[in-house]
Parts: structure tokens; C-alpha cells; sequence
């Protein structure tokens, strides 16, 4: 049963991802990766929450942190666009990208974690 919380999970957030992308980039007329910044910030902040709440059980992890959160991020992606960003001579850009990508998603798992264990303590 647990592979269908996955699964079910994964169902949604593979095309939330896609339309979240395409929503946010398609307002910035820049050559920055925004979509995938997006998501990957927000999935980033839904797995610290999930982390930081002590009240979540194991079918809630599986559903919204390996299927959705799995599902909604996306490793492969950033790196893609950060190797174009460099073969298209925009270094800079991926440059930017490495660094606000990790610090941003490590801030919103951080930040997550504290508020969720700040409701349940």
C-alpha cells in the first residue's frame, strides 16, 4: 500500500511542477531558470515542514515527501539549466543559480523545520 501513497503523490506533484514552471517563467523575461528556482524552494519548504512536524506519520511522508515533494523537485533539471546557462556564455546566470538555488533551499528546509517544530512544541 505504501507505493501507491508514492505513486498518488507523484501523480500530483509531477505536473504541478510542470504548470508551476511554466506559470513563473513565462513572467520573467530573463534567461534565469525562475519556474525551477519556484519549485524547487517550495518543495524544499513543504519537506522541512514535514521533517519539523513530529505529528506527521509515516503514509503522510510517503504521500507528500517522497511522492509529491519527489515528484515537485527537481535536481536534474537545475543542473541542465545550469550547464546551458554556461555553454550559452551566460555565466553569470548559472553562477547565481548554484548559489541562490542551494542557499534558498536549504533556507527554506531550515525555515520549515523551525516553524513546523515551533507549532508542535
Amino acid at each position: 500500500m505504501n507505493w501507491l501513497l508514492v505513486i498518488v503523490g507523484g501523480m500530483v506533484g509531477a505536473p504541478l511542477r510542470y504548470l508551476t514552471d511554466r506559470a513563473v517563467q513565462t513572467r520573467h523575461d530573463t534567461v534565469f531558470p525562475w519556474g525551477t528556482f519556484a519549485v524547487n524552494v517550495v518543495g524544499c519548504l513543504i519537506l522541512g515542514l514535514l521533517t519539523g512536524a513530529v505529528a506527521a506519520g509515516s503514509h503522510l511522508q510517503l504521500f507528500l515527501g517522497t511522492g509529491l515533494c519527489g515528484a515537485l523537485t527537481t535536481y536534474s533539471t537545475f543542473s541542465y539549466e545550469t550547464l546551458r546557462l554556461t555553454e550559452t556564455g551566460a555565466g553569470f546566470y548559472a553562477a547565481a543559480n548554484v548559489l541562490v538555488s542551494v542557499t534558498a533551499g536549504l533556507g527554506a528546509a531550515f525555515a520549515g523545520v523551525s516553524f513546523a517544530q515551533a507549532l508542535w512544541v
